[in-house]
């Protein structure tokens, strides 16, 4: 149960944000990420930030419009989630718990009016109250905090069980729960997903991931092509297709598809500098792990993926080092 909270950042990214929408319901001005109808209003400067960070892939264009939002989303509770997710990224522990804690109070504040999105932000707080009880070693606490998690969100899906955003955070957390704890089901999150979540390029991406854990490698490629014909500009899409690629041509030994597989790793490395360098370093461990299956020769991918690691910046290099040959 302890591995509840040691998913991969990116995932765990993603579940700090989709916290969504705003204080301020205006039906005839509303710009919502998640919904055609029933919309609610968000800040420009906290859109832009969700649409850089999932829609793009560029990181430190979302952390711009970030800073942006703190002045003018200053009630917005999505943008106080993101913050959260860098913070986590960035190992900085008061400003997680800071952007955590107002998460937590903006969606008491909301509950009253918006029922459906108080509950889901509390359920959101919740898991980044969880998040940093598990970080500072307190373990009961962060499953108290699970348990909180799981009786707001089915609070908000109660009452809304179509909800678009709902649904969407509470595929992704049934996916994080299918990797990290035993006997978990991650088909419970692909239906969620696939039925009622929005927007598209990450319901689509959530279900890639779900099929990709179930070594359903047809389907996970289907809807990885599904969420790039949304977001084609999107590195981290590459890079998932070319993952899936990878497996799947482990488990056929299939040469071809290790070749495709390594083609769109090229393509979200091209993109290295809007990613972490964090994330960059994986992908290019990846995509040296891939070539050695394709031309058997041997190559020190660590070395690679520490080299990149330890360059300077927060965000991975634009050139990048070039796969050599072990003698």
């Amino acid at each position: 149960m302890k591995n509840w909270l040691s998913a991969p950042v990116r995932v765990v990214s993603a579940i700090a944000t989709f916290t969504a929408l705003s204080l301020w319901v205006t039906p005839i001005f509303a710009k919502d990420i998640f919904r055609t109808t029933n919309t609610r209003n968000i800040g420009d400067n906290t859109e832009a930030a969700f649409k850089a960070l999932f829609k793009e892939g560029n990181y430190p264009e979302a952390r711009r419009y970030l800073k942006l939002a703190e002045s003018t989303d200053k009630n917005e509770p999505l943008a106080y989630a993101i913050q959260a997710s860098f913070a986590f990224k960035d190992q900085d522990w008061n400003a997680f718990k800071f952007y955590s804690t107002k998460t937590m109070q903006l969606a008491q504040q909301i509950n009253r009016n918006d029922p459906v999105r108080g509950n889901l932000y509390t359920a959101v707080g919740y898991f980044l109250e969880g998040t940093y009880s598990f970080k500072q070693d307190n373990s009961l606490a962060a499953l108290t905090k699970l348990q909180q998690v799981f009786q707001y969100l089915d609070e908000a899906k109660k009452i809304a069980p179509n909800d678009p955003e709902v649904n969407l955070l509470k595929g992704y957390m049934d996916l994080i729960l299918s990797v990290n704890l035993p006997f978990s089901d991650p088909s419970q999150g692909i239906e969620s997903l696939e039925k009622y979540a929005s927007p598209g390029y990450l319901a689509n991406r959530g279900i890639a991931v779900g099929y990709r854990d179930l070594k359903q490698y047809n389907k996970a490629l289907e809807y990885v092509n599904k969420a790039l014909q949304q977001a084609p500009k999107n590195p981290e899409l590459f890079y998932l297709k070319a993952q899936i690629l990878a497996f799947q041509g482990n488990t056929q030994k299939n040469s071809a598809l290790f070749k495709e597989a390594n083609n769109n790793f090229k393509t979200a490395l091209s993109k290295s500098n809007q990613l972490p360098k964090w994330i960059v370093s994986q992908i290019f461990y990846e995509h040296c792990q891939t070539q050695m299956l394709i031309d058997i020769k041997q190559r020190d991918c660590y070395a690679y993926k520490q080299q990149i690691d330890n360059g300077s910046g927060k965000w991975g290099p634009a050139k990048l080092p070039q796969l050599t040959i072990n003698n």
